[in-house]
């Protein structure tokens, strides 16, 4: 027994290097750590690679700096021309600044949702639904722009905003169907008459044209008739020139 006793020096130095192998930290490249020593938070973040945290004294808080995707659940929004709908989108951030980060706010993850919640339903409640169906590419810059403005004393920096969806009322989604269609009744209807104005220009100029040579019309008289006849049709219209009856003699009583 007095063989495996231990002398103080070896003890302490084993000690000494579990203290130094427990005290070893490995963070990953997307990773850094915020390191309190004492309570007081260090100049420089640490990683990546092998970091020492000597415990009790130091305590580290790791962060990952790689972009964080948010959900945005949907919101139920009332647009500038009072209809109710619901939004949803997704938000695109990532940490900038670990230590603000830490410091600055409490959960940066949950203060960043809070806030993209908050800031959809004001900035999409003073639009109209015409503009939130169509103008999806500035109102997607428009709640960027305000959430990293918010965010950037916390060390955030918010990548990108996406409207995902707009979910609209049954009624509404009735009443916007009917719009289209008599959009297009609309539409259909200034082609017609665009058409018939054409035709009827058309036509005055054909009837200049054969107003200034009569014979034309004997000439069109007999295309129809040719027209006709290769159809193979059992009836023929012969139409008869008013001009020739103005010939025939006269009918005695």
């Amino acid at each position: 027994m007095e063989g495996l006793t231990l002398s103080p020096a070896l003890l302490l130095a084993l000690v000494i290097a579990v203290y130094l192998v427990s005290s070893i930290q490995i963070l990953n490249e997307y990773e850094r750590g915020v390191i309190f020593r004492l309570g007081k938070l260090l100049p420089q973040t640490k990683g990546p690679g092998v970091v020492f945290v000597f415990r009790p004294i130091d305590r580290i808080v790791r962060l990952s700096l790689r972009t964080v995707v948010l959900d945005v659940p949907p919101q139920d929004i009332i647009s500038r021309d009072n209809v109710s709908v619901k939004v949803n989108a997704v938000v695109y951030f990532r940490v900038m600044d670990p230590r603000k980060a830490i410091v600055e706010v409490e959960s940066y993850h949950y203060a960043t949702s809070q806030l993209a919640q908050t800031t959809l339903r004001s900035v999409l409640g003073q639009v109209e639904l015409d503009d939130l169906l169509s103008e999806r590419e500035r109102l997607n810059a428009q709640l960027q722009q305000i959430l990293d403005q918010h965010t950037e004393p916390w060390g955030v920096k918010v990548a990108s905003v996406e409207v995902k969806q707009v979910d609209l009322p049954p009624d509404m989604q009735r009443a916007m169907a009917r719009q289209a269609e008599a959009e297009r009744e609309k539409r259909a209807k200034i082609v017609h008459a665009e058409g018939e104005l054409q035709a009827s220009e058309k036509l005055a100029q054909a009837a200049g044209v054969i107003g200034s040579q009569p014979i034309t019309i004997t000439l069109r008289y007999l295309q129809t008739l040719t027209e006709i006849a290769s159809e193979k049709n059992s009836t023929i219209v012969f139409p008869l020139p008013i001009e020739l009856l103005n010939m025939l003699p006269p009918v005695q009583k």
